[in-house]
């Protein structure tokens, strides 16, 4: 999968994580979702909890703007938090509902283990590091689904609309807009010579754990009968 140019950092990282990035971008969660043979009761269980994973996730992004330390990233975090709110959460509420699954029993779902883990880890991140701890942190999900959906798109499938939304050019944009908010990030706060740093080496650290949980995600969505 040829890598998408959401900035400078996104391709250090995403390189520095080696296996656990393709185990998450090619997971077979993914490539069942390109073939059209994910099954509806994985799919569907996967939307649920990744309603409830949005919730924290917008959080967090919430989090990112509190921690800002320029308008530009106080913007730009509030962003991601209306794109989050506005655009991903009703698409999970409009694919659930043409499934007879309500907005009132989506968001009474049940947090599995894995979703758990990965959303208190992020918001850990930013709790107790600063706004480049909490970008590690969240970088996986925002651009790997970025990456994701590049790949899908075009996809006309029975999960098109998700691959519409992933792969479409407003999503495209808030990656490309969460690439150069990291790399403006880095540079102000550490240097343009930031990849010879000590802290570069903790920053990929939490690049890579975010990933591996993204991809124990992908195996959770798979399995709806053993949260």
């Amino acid at each position: 999968m040829t890598a998408p140019d959401y900035g400078d950092a996104f391709a250090a990282w995403r390189s520095g994580a080696g296996e656990a990035w393709r185990d998450y971008t090619r997971h077979a969660f993914v490539e069942e979702l390109r073939a059209g043979t994910l099954p509806q009761a994985s799919y569907l269980h996967y939307l649920g909890q990744d309603y409830v994973f949005l919730i924290h996730f917008a959080r967090a992004w919430a989090l990112a703007a509190a921690k800002a330390e320029t308008l530009d990233e106080m913007a730009a975090a509030s962003a991601t938090v209306h794109a989050l709110v506005h655009v991903e959460m009703p698409l999970h509420v409009e694919t659930c509902a043409r499934q007879g699954i309500d907005r009132a029993t989506l968001e009474a779902t049940a947090e599995a283990p894995g979703n758990l883990a990965y959303t208190r880890y992020v918001l850990e991140a930013g709790y107790s590091g600063d706004f480049l701890d909490l970008m590690a942190a969240l970088a996986p999900c925002v651009l790997g689904y970025g990456e994701i959906g590049l790949s899908l798109r075009g996809n006309d499938g029975p999960y098109a609309d998700w691959c519409a939304v992933y792969g479409g050019e407003d999503y495209q944009a808030l990656c490309r807009d969460v690439g150069a908010l990291i790399d403006g990030a880095l540079r102000r706060r550490l240097s343009a010579e930031w990849k010879t740093l000590p802290r570069a080496k903790t920053l990929q650290e939490r690049f890579n754990t975010a990933t591996r949980l993204e991809v124990g995600f992908w195996g959770m969505a798979l399995a709806p009968a053993a949260p």
